[in-house]
């Protein structure tokens, strides 16, 4: 809500010590059963596609394909719920999808399962991501965004350490057992994840309070997002840019695991690969809420350049790994390290950077059409990655998603150095 005060828009609701509220705790609390129902699986699915006998690049076509799907669906979800004025029913529904993706991916025998599961898990991913990041942003002040974002992700990331960290634990404990077949401990963890995916629903249906709009029956999606200001659209642009390099993260784990394999056997370098990706999300974790809070003092676009640039170290680093042939378990880590900080960065401030650049009643669409970039550049970055990967080389393949960032952050470092004097 806000007044006129002295010809601008002030916002009423002075939170700076409270803006921890229900909504935003518990938005939290949900994700992090999310993330630790999802994560799960990716930190297993490498393996779990080894022991298939699934190659690299239909993990990142099937990787790719999630992200598109997800990335379409966030954009109407988020013209849906401007338009009619509620969020909390999508945002349930969204949830609800993810543990059903999950039984479709543990009873797979080959591809095609696992890619339907998947699809289903990033489309509920996609219709709930912007209208609860909405949520949450329209449950404090505009002076405590970055808190609440950096809050809510640090949270949200919890999952995402405690959901691997525990896959990986059961995936050892059940090659204590005896199976028909050496898929049958990654469809354990599999199965197990669905509990916390339950609770995600349970949890957003009691505590998050987000009384429903004014529905605005008028709206249009395609004028919605041509009125919507040029330094978005400029800042979209440089998005994307980032984003046609920003491969998904399982294709780390599948790195790691190549390159540990030779030393260490499949299962047990799959086991060393999530213990890396549990590492990046402890750093995730660890630096959410210090980048969210010092963003609000310092802003946000420019922290988010830095993040972009740690982002195309990344590559560059894993381009190094393989053209070593490393097994180094030291590289490897300092490379997850590099990963959780830029994505810490990049997931706490996209949001930030977007909601203070467009209007308030059309947030949900403006976050949906920042998803689409993201998820359509993330398809082709992912699909072009793995494809490479199998038919040229992994060089060559996170050789060019290096270069790739480098010119989106530069992009982006040209929009934060112009903004001031627009």
């Amino acid at each position: 809500m806000t007044n006129e005060k002295d010809g601008r828009s002030v916002d009423t609701q002075k939170v700076p010590s409270g803006w921890l509220n229900r909504t935003v705790a518990g938005a939290g609390i949900t994700s992090a059963f999310g993330d630790f129902c999802y994560e799960t699986t990716t930190v297993i699915l490498p393996g779990f596609l080894a022991v298939l006998g699934i190659p690299a690049a239909a993990l990142g076509l099937i990787e790719g394909v999630a992200d598109a799907v997800s990335s379409f669906t966030k954009m109407a979800s988020g013209y849906i719920a401007d338009k009619l004025g509620h969020r909390k029913r999508l945002v349930l529904v969204g949830y609800a999808l993810t543990p059903i993706g999950q039984v479709l991916i543990a009873l797979a025998a080959g591809w095609p399962l696992l890619l339907l599961g998947r699809l289903v898990s990033w489309f509920g991913k996609g219709l709930r991501g912007p209208l609860r990041d909405a949520i949450v942003i329209q449950a404090v002040s505009r002076q405590t965004r970055g808190r609440a974002m950096g809050f809510h992700r640090a949270v949200d990331t919890i999952g995402a350490v405690l959901g691997p960290l525990l896959g990986v634990s059961v995936l050892g404990w059940a090659q204590t057992f005896h199976w028909d077949d050496a898929s049958g401990p990654f469809r354990l963890v599999l199965w197990l994840s669905v509990v916390p995916g339950a609770l995600a629903v349970v949890a957003f249906l009691t505590l998050v309070n987000d009384p429903e709009r004014s529905p605005n029956p008028g709206l249009r999606l395609f004028s919605t997002l041509r009125g919507l200001p040029v330094s978005f659209k400029r800042y979209l642009a440089a998005v994307g840019i980032f984003g046609l390099g920003d491969f998904s993260h399982s294709l780390l784990i599948l790195g790691a695991t190549q390159l540990l394999t030779p030393s260490f056997g499949v299962v047990h370098a799959a086991q060393i690969a999530g213990l890396l990706y549990v590492g990046r999300n402890i750093v995730q974790v660890v630096a959410s809420y210090p980048i969210g809070a010092c963003a609000d003092r310092v802003g946000a676009l420019a922290l988010l350049v830095g993040g972009y640039a740690l982002g195309a170290l990344t590559g560059v680093l894993m381009m190094l790994a393989f053209y070593l042939s490393s097994a180094s378990i030291p590289l490897l880590a300092g490379i997850f390290l590099i990963a959780g900080l830029y994505v810490a960065v990049q997931d706490a401030l996209e949001s930030t950077v977007s909601a203070d650049m467009v209007a308030q009643d059309t947030l949900a669409t403006s976050y949906g059409a920042l998803g689409t970039v993201n998820g359509c550049t993330k398809f082709l970055s992912s699909s072009v990655l793995g494809l490479l990967w199998t038919g040229v080389s992994p060089i060559v393949g996170f050789g060019l998603a290096a270069i790739v960032m480098v010119t989106g952050t530069f992009a982006l470092m040209r929009i934060q150095r112009e903004r001031p004097r627009g």
